[in-house]
């Protein structure tokens, strides 16, 4: 993702924006085709619940106001996604994309049976696989969960993951009873590769993001998903203050995979991550954008309520 301070506020300029977060709202994408990228997460589960253009608020925050870009808001479970067409078409996903690159960010979709949840995948060929072999399940000593990792029909990273009993968050078995034959229940996370666990832990702490487990992951379980011949990389999960909504896990991979070249808000490697979070004193409630320490972008908004909407007709 993006290394330039043009579209953003840097790190140390995070602190003095006086924020605490208090859940993430939503994961946006930037897509080639709307209606396209809509059908492909509808076929994953997702549901539209709104179709609009992005607010000039969030457009001139990225750096973008005189580009237009509508907008799908789209959701999984309790947990939203946001796919985004900009009006002028930027670069596509580097085709050597790898999942050390410094530019990778994915989404974490929990599923309730690994194989159902696969099987459900391959009947749609929209996609192209980053993991070899299939789904893997990685050793006890990294929580013995199961994974897949893809790419959707613009290259964006893409996981499906699978908790043991007692594994990962309580509400994901807490769904599951309610799930009927559904595969897929919500997203659990955002991942992002960085070059410094230390750095972008100081970062994210500064907007109240914490540490709520870290773990060493290497192995041939782990190269087969990441597609990464003697992958080893360290994982740093982060959530906000509320028990609401996603949360983000930082990937630093030793060695560190590529920086990006600069990346434009409107190509399609420039997701970012949108935080509900309370301003300090004296600070405006105008959408803010920043970039953590290794480019990838998050817009900082007002706390809103839940959205209590139902799916648009016809989806």
């Amino acid at each position: 993702m993006q290394s330039s301070v043009s579209h953003g506020t840097h790190d140390g300029a995070a602190r003095g924006l006086q924020v605490q977060a208090e859940r993430i709202v939503r994961i946006s994408r930037v897509v080639g085709n709307l209606d396209r990228a809509g059908s492909f997460y509808n076929a994953l589960g997702f549901c539209a619940i709104s179709r609009a253009s992005v607010s000039p608020g969030v457009l001139s925050a990225l750096g973008v106001p005189a580009i237009g870009a509508a907008e799908l808001t789209m959701r999984l479970g309790r947990e939203e996604i946001a796919l985004v067409e900009f009006d002028s078409a930027g670069r596509e996903v580097p085709a050597d994309s790898r999942s050390d690159d410094l530019w990778f960010q994915h989404l974490a979709i929990v599923v309730i049976d690994m194989q159902a949840a696969y099987a459900h995948l391959c009947s749609n060929t929209a996609w192209r696989p980053i993991s070899s072999e299939g789904p893997q399940t990685l050793p006890p000593s990294n929580g013995s969960v199961q994974a897949f990792k893809f790419r959707d029909p613009d290259g964006h990273p893409v996981e499906l993951l699978w908790f043991p009993p007692g594994g990962g968050r309580s509400v994901w078995h807490e769904q599951r009873r309610d799930s009927g034959n559904l595969p897929f229940l919500g997203i659990d996370h955002s991942a992002l590769a960085v070059s410094s666990t230390r750095s972008s832990v100081e970062f994210y702490g500064s907007l109240g993001l914490r540490t709520t487990a870290t773990s060493l992951n290497s192995g041939p379980a782990q190269s087969r998903l990441d597609g990464l011949p003697g992958a080893r990389v360290k994982v740093t999960a982060l959530r906000a203050a509320s028990p609401d909504g996603p949360g983000l896990e930082l990937l630093a991979y030793r060695p560190p995979g590529r920086r990006a070249r600069e990346v434009s808000v409107t190509d399609r490697s420039s997701d970012w991550v949108t935080l509900a979070a309370a301003p300090g004193p004296g600070a405006d409630a105008v959408p803010r954008a920043l970039t953590d320490p290794d480019g990838h972008r998050l817009v900082i908004t007002e706390p809103r309520p839940a959205r209590s909407g139902g799916p648009l007709v016809g989806q």
